[in-house]
């Protein structure tokens, strides 16, 4: 498990795509878990999750070192005192900025349950576009690459929010259309969910101070064109979003 940050009180890891958080009885084939896997590597420890990432989301997981840590890491994030960056692949051409104010009930509440509200602030980075047909009734495919800022934090609120924007993230199995997805998993080598936590800024549970973690992910703009840096040894999920405007025919920069 790739380490980001760690000191006494906090550590924050690359949490690669296709792992769960912990163990839940809703996904009971899965043998592939962030905090076992961790506890395991740091000899022993207990580390206790404050947040959490969807089972295909990569990237910055921050997790405390023991329980006083936990309560005030859980209180920021419940507070929004948390400052959270994503950069999402995202169907069609998403517009340059865009703030989402569309409130969401939880996906396992009843139909009769209140909506709560959710915020969430996009900023289209780049226009992407391959000459080739994913449906018949286009002579190419599009696609956008998006940062999202989400300033609430419901459960899978990017990729409900995205999709309310009719720009479903690719690779999201739930919120997306199955052969949209089947062609750019073709296209792209990889079968996933185009979602990254990107960054995360938070007060430090003993000191109070701002922490700023990033994911070894990097995005340059130069001269008018996008690239996306990831040092040789970054784990696989970092890799395939570096190739990932290399198997584009066509990249605008918004």
């Amino acid at each position: 498990m790739a380490v980001l940050w760690r000191d006494e009180d906090v550590i924050a890891i690359h949490k690669p795509a296709g792992w769960l958080v912990h163990r839940t009885g809703l996904d009971a084939g899965e043998t592939r878990f962030v905090v076992q896997t961790l506890r395991d590597q740091l000899g022993g420890q207990h580390v206790y999750p404050v947040h959490r990432l969807d089972k295909g989301t990569c990237g910055v997981l921050l997790l405390a070192l023991h329980a006083q840590a936990a309560r005030h890491l859980s209180m920021a994030f419940a507070s929004h005192d948390v400052h959270k960056r994503y950069l999402a692949l995202v169907r069609g051409w998403a517009p340059s900025q865009v703030t989402v104010d569309h409130a969401l009930r939880p996906d396992d509440a009843p139909p009769e349950a209140p909506a709560q509200s959710a915020l969430t602030h996009f900023q289209g980075l780049a226009h992407l576009e391959v000459h080739a047909s994913a449906d018949p009734r286009f002579a190419t495919t599009r696609a956008s690459l998006v940062e999202a800022r989400p300033l609430t934090g419901r459960r899978h609120q990017i990729r409900r929010h995205l999709k309310h924007l009719a720009h479903p993230i690719l690779g999201d199995a739930t919120h997306g259309k199955g052969p949209l997805n089947r062609w750019w998993a073709q296209h792209l080598g990889h079968q996933r969910l185009w979602l990254h936590a990107w960054s995360l800024d938070v007060p430090h549970p003993r000191t109070g101070a701002r922490l700023h973690i990033e994911s070894r992910l990097q995005a340059a703009n130069t001269d008018g064109a996008l690239t996306l840096i990831a040092p040789e040894d970054a784990p696989p999920d970092l890799h395939a979003w570096q190739s990932l405007l290399g198997r584009m025919d066509r990249v605008r920069v918004l």
